[in-house]
């Protein structure tokens, strides 16, 4: 049992005193990297603390996949899920399903960053406790840049220089599977994520305004996409358009591509001791468009308790366990998921054990949130009309300019006289 979580042990056995008896709870998660192999460490750990069962159903990796499954059972009134492992997006869309927090973590929930509760509270109900928080990384390949002689890019104007310099030099000298960049090109979330950064950096905007207003019709807009459509079969492969995580960091860690964007889980697996790139790469934030400053999309996972669960008492010692500072400490260091309690970017196991930890606050908490406030339960539709805008757009079916002004159309359909 990892040390680090004894003191939430001990106030886990203290929590389950007067139960009268154990009980049996599931958690839904996905899974990227070693996210099921950590939730389960950690679940035994709570488990033996209390004498409670929980299992785990796992859901798809996209998360697209899992937001339809789960609206399936909530609406359907599912009691055979009792904690719902949620992205930091997802609140407004499913807060009528899900148990109000607000009472049963009023002693802890101000350790948390102020924001990142907020977007977890729906109309005055604290809906998901945060698990952790995400923000993205520029990975690269730093004994290629010293071999070729260049810099980390500041911009995607010289990440794709740099990327198509690199990769044809070493297919010249014999590693044809070589590329310059991979990120996640696939018709799904991820794909909102990885464009949102290119046009807002770019001084696009977040594709609908904080006030609600929609803006991704736009010359920024536009010419950042349009970049991207030129890395396609250039500096990312042809497949790139069927990438999630998963599949980039596949070609990432067998040592095939010079860059890749992808999240802070990635880091230990890439550090990790059967890894080819071992002690070859390192992390930065992503770059910045012309003109403009980089943008990380605001990621993160949260708990929330299913109003339909028969055994909420135990779902929600379970949320409390698991969003507790040591428990948050423990993934920290075992697969650098980002804590959303600030003073543990300030612990020196983590500073030494998780470099991308410890120097990724300020990145998490300038990090560009999707529009899920603004277009509240239509959140998902917009995301899925951009993500297809972008997906066509990158696969060559028109240029950015064309679709963004159809999703444009599409949008103000969806929006009508308000979100």
């Amino acid at each position: 049992m990892p040390k680090v979580l004894a003191a939430a042990l001990l106030a886990a056995t203290i929590l389950s005193v007067g139960s009268a008896r154990a009980e049996e709870i599931s958690i839904a998660l996905g899974s990227v990297g070693r996210d099921v192999d950590e939730m389960r460490g950690q679940l035994d750990a709570f488990q033996e603390a209390t004498g409670h069962t929980v299992k785990i159903v796992t859901m798809p990796a996209s998360t697209t996949d899992q937001f339809g499954q789960y609206r399936l059972w909530l609406s359907a009134g599912n009691k055979d899920v009792d904690v719902y492992r949620t992205d930091v997006i997802w609140a407004p869309q499913l807060a009528a399903n899900l148990v109000d927090l607000t009472d049963a973590m009023k002693d802890v929930v101000g350790q948390h960053l102020p924001a990142v509760i907020q977007s977890q509270t729906v109309e005055g109900k604290l809906v998901a406790m945060p698990l952790f928080a995400d923000a993205p990384a520029l990975y690269y390949r730093k004994d290629l840049l010293e071999k070729h002689g260049r810099e980390v890019p500041k911009t995607w104007a010289e990440l794709t220089e740099t990327a198509k310099v690199v990769q044809d030099a070493e297919r010249q000298g014999g590693n044809a599977q070589m590329n310059g960049f991979v990120f996640q090109g696939a018709a799904y979330e991820g794909l909102t994520c990885d464009a949102l950064e290119w046009v807002a950096s770019n001084g696009g905007g977040q594709i609908v305004s904080p006030e609600g207003e929609i803006t991704i019709n736009n010359g920024k807009a536009a010419a950042a996409l349009d970049l991207a459509k030129g890395w396609v079969g250039t500096i990312a492969p042809q497949g790139v358009l069927g990438y999630m995580e998963e599949e980039s960091r596949g070609v990432w860690q067998t040592g095939n591509a010079v860059f890749m964007r992808n999240w802070p889980y990635a880091y230990p697996l890439s550090a990790a001791d059967d890894s080819p790139v071992k002690g070859k790469f390192d992390a930065v934030p992503l770059p910045a468009g012309e003109g403009g400053q980089s943008a990380a999309c605001l990621g993160g996972w949260n708990l929330a308790v299913s109003q339909y669960s028969e055994h909420q008492d135990v779902a929600i010692e379970l949320v409390k366990f698991l969003t507790s500072a040591e428990s948050q400490k423990s993934r920290a260091l075992g697969t650098a998921r980002l804590p959303t309690i600030p003073s543990l970017y300030e612990d020196p196991e983590i500073a030494e054990k998780q470099p991308l930890v410890a120097k990724w606050k300020t990145v998490f908490e300038n990090a560009t949130p999707r529009p899920s406030a603004p277009t509240k339960a239509k959140y998902n539709e917009v995301s899925q009309q951009f993500w297809t805008a972008v997906n066509k757009t990158l696969a060559g079916q028109g240029d950015a300019a064309t679709n963004l002004q159809d999703l444009e159309r599409q949008l103000r359909r969806l929006k009508r006289n308000a979100w």
